[in-house]
């Protein structure tokens, strides 16, 4: 198992995958990853593109975003809530923090050249009702410092909800978004960006369980990839700021209040045979002879220039783009 913090890249209204060539497109993300980030990508060798990445290891060229969080004051105005380092990632600029998962050494297919996937709707309102197979979920840290809960990312069963936490979170917030583990071996894209992957039969299974048997549709077994997004909300937990009713006052760039339309997007960059050399070779967390890391003030340097101006960390009449979903 891979894991590694990559910084942001940048924070702007682009999404290649659902909105490809527009200008801004409907809502906020947060970037990381290479530097050849932009409105459109080709299906081509996205390592080849890139000049630098943000990410730990340098052979990791892949862009990979999420929405933002905003805040919902009593006024009606609006707030992007901070991202933060991630646990374990002290120095990064913001950033998400990246897994990728096998079971053991030949046990995955890494991704090809142009491959891409999105995971996650950002018009869901409602639970898909998975329980502890949940496959994103936010954990409500309840002291400082990631303190509170110390157990695997969607296996907290009192922390870990896939809606919005209720309550105050004095630690802040995670997100993690999982992907699915099995592809068709074929199409490195499909219209909906989703139906060339799938999951194990019998569906979702939870973090790190890596087993199962792919369908005969989707047949090839793929590195479990899943993204954590830290968020500080403690600049937001006065008595004063939250609804008089006690509900919660958090939102999504999409403009969901429920928290359920969380989702991911990826956009495979790395360089050559990186990713599978380090799949196959008992690389585990940040410990990898087969790849190169670079300097935490190295990654930070790595960015790309906003494409549309607009303003990122004043109150706000409304969410960028209206707080639409999707076009």
């Amino acid at each position: 198992m891979l894991r590694f913090g990559c910084s942001q890249i940048v924070i702007e209204r682009l999404d290649p995958l659902v909105n490809p060539g527009q200008t801004p497109s409907t809502h906020m993300h947060q970037i990381v990853g290479g530097n050849a980030f932009k409105a459109s990508m080709p299906y081509t060798d996205i390592s080849n593109l890139a000049t630098c990445t943000s990410c730990f290891f340098k052979e990791d060229l892949s862009n990979y975003w999420t929405a933002n969080l905003y805040f919902r004051a009593r006024n009606g105005s609006y707030k992007r809530v901070p991202q933060i380092a991630n646990q374990f990632n002290d120095g990064d600029n913001a950033g998400i923090t990246i897994y990728y998962t096998s079971s053991g050494p030949n046990a995955t297919t890494a991704f090809r050249p142009g491959f891409r996937m999105l995971t996650g709707d950002a018009q869901r309102r409602t639970s898909e009702g998975l329980g502890k197979n949940m496959q994103q979920c936010y954990r409500c840290y309840t002291q400082k410092n990631f303190g509170g809960s110390g157990a695997s990312p969607c296996m907290d069963a009192k922390w870990d909800t896939d809606s919005f936490p209720r309550q105050r979170c004095v630690g802040g917030i995670r997100s993690n978004i999982i992907f699915p583990q099995c592809w068709d071996g074929k199409n490195l894209d499909s219209p909906n960006h989703r139906d060339h992957v799938a999951h194990p039969v019998g569906g979702p299974v939870s973090f790190a369980n890596v087993g199962g048997k792919c369908p005969e549709s989707h047949p090839v077994k793929i590195p479990q990839v899943m993204l954590e997004v830290a968020w500080d909300t403690s600049g937001f937990n006065g008595p004063d700021d939250w609804p008089l009713d006690g509900s919660q006052p958090l939102y999504l760039s999409a403009g969901d209040n429920s928290g359920y339309a969380q989702h991911g997007d990826y956009v495979f960059g790395w360089e050559g045979d990186s990713l599978q050399r380090a799949m196959d070779n008992g690389c585990y967390l940040r410990n990898c002879t087969q790849l190169k890391a670079q300097l935490i003030k190295e990654k930070n340097l790595c960015t790309v220039p906003t494409s549309f101006k607009e303003e990122l960390d004043e109150w706000l009449d409304e969410l960028p783009g209206g707080g639409e979903p999707l076009m």
